[in-house]
């Protein structure tokens, strides 16, 4: 498989969730000289990080609607699966706390948010 955003059990992406999203994007691109493309997804304000050509992962403002509680600003990185509904049960049949519900994405897939039995948080996602 050539496309690693769609092999299950590989890390895929990479988001930062942050109170100042500004601050941010000026930090980040001048310490690693990444691209910073501002989009909007799902109505919210969303900054995809580039390496060259290749998109790596994103960043988006703790403030979004789509955020829910009040998280502290921290990375999070994202394990590609075959099918999210089915993982997310199988987490949780395994003891983790599942933090966000199976979700769509316009036009890039379908996420959720979980914590496992230890505590640790990951996100898992299928791509369209």
């Amino acid at each position: 498989m050539n496309n690693p955003f769609q092999q299950h059990g590989a890390f895929s992406w990479c988001e930062l969730m942050t109170r100042d999203l500004p601050t941010a994007r000026s930090f980040y691109a001048k310490l690693f000289g990444w691209t910073l493309v501002e989009e909007t997804v799902a109505g919210t304000d969303y900054t995809v990080v580039k390496v060259g050509e290749r998109e790596i992962g994103g960043m988006m403002s703790t403030d979004a609607p789509q955020v829910q509680g009040s998280p502290p600003p921290h990375w999070g990185v994202y394990v590609t699966v075959e099918n999210v509904d089915a993982t997310t049960k199988l987490a949780e049949e395994m003891g983790a706390n599942i933090l966000v519900q199976p979700t769509e994405i316009p036009n890039v897939g379908r996420f959720a948010i979980f914590k496992d039995p230890q505590g640790a948080v990951l996100s898992i996602i299928s791509y369209s």
